[in-house]
């Protein structure tokens, strides 16, 4: 990829994973970073839903080879969206070679952004581990919910695996935690994740960042409207800095490496 993917992943759904993607996308583009986001999710998409988009195409069009990637991005308030298809079975159950076209299609595509966010369904189906194995870094994003706990886990056991099986590297996933009380349960609860990933997997994934529990975030998901686009200045807010600094670290660390290799 020209420019870093940061696939935002989760091992069970509603825990906030296209919530914080497309605020993340917002922040970023305020700050005045190139972002495309793609919905990975791509047989049972929402961000444009989230959004209040109507793409005139998708990458279902381009995996139909009816359109070129670059035709399917619509543009939002500051910042592209690739959106994907909705209730299509075929798209959600891809070969691992059109799943591997579609990235090198995309990486096409990122030449012309400084980063780009992936939206990826949940769980961990065959598109998950393959946009993973080719993004310079996967979030997981998780709640203090027990199941959310134990899914957030097992993700991060599959992509391990999926990284041992083709032998190749794998950035080891960061944590995001959503719907905590304050940063002192997000640590306890990363922690324990990381103890448990240590001893079975050598992996201690760190925690990227967290968001508090947060009625302006329901209601702003509710209204398909961004809190990061609001006047209030929150709690909320300042964490979501806090995660698109940790991105703009990341663009800067493979602009210099990018830079080194061509020196």
């Amino acid at each position: 990829m020209s420019a870093p993917l940061l696939l935002i992943a989760s091992g069970k759904g509603g825990v906030g994973k296209t919530t914080l993607a497309t605020n993340l996308a917002a922040k970023l583009a305020a700050d005045g970073l190139r972002v495309l986001l793609v919905d990975l999710d791509l047989g049972l998409a929402n961000v444009d839903v989230m959004l209040r988009l109507a793409p005139r195409a998708t990458s279902e069009d381009a995996l139909s080879a009816h359109t070129p990637l670059r035709e399917c991005v619509t543009r939002a308030t500051g910042f592209d969206v690739l959106a994907a298809a909705s209730g299509v079975a075929e798209l959600a159950d891809l070969e691992r070679p059109r799943l591997e076209s579609f990235v090198d299609q995309l990486a096409e595509l990122a030449e012309d952004y400084d980063v780009v966010l992936g939206d990826g369904a949940a769980g961990l189906g065959r598109d998950v581990l393959t946009f993973g194995a080719r993004a310079s870094l996967v979030w997981i994003v998780t709640t203090p919910d027990p199941a959310a706990l134990s899914d957030a886990y097992g993700l991060l056991k599959a992509l391990d695996h999926d990284a041992r099986r083709r032998e190749s590297e794998l950035a080891t996933p960061e944590l995001v935690l959503n719907c905590v009380s304050g940063v002192d349960e997000a640590r306890e609860l990363a922690n324990k994740l990381a103890t448990v990933a240590e001893r079975f997997l050598a992996r201690a994934p760190r925690l990227a960042g967290w968001l508090p529990r947060s009625a302006r975030v329901q209601q702003a998901c509710r209204r398909q409207t961004l809190f990061a686009s609001g006047p209030e200045r929150g709690l909320e807010a300042h964490c979501l800095s806090e995660l698109a600094r940790r991105v703009a670290r990341l663009v800067a660390l493979e602009g210099a490496g990018a830079a080194l290799a061509q020196a």
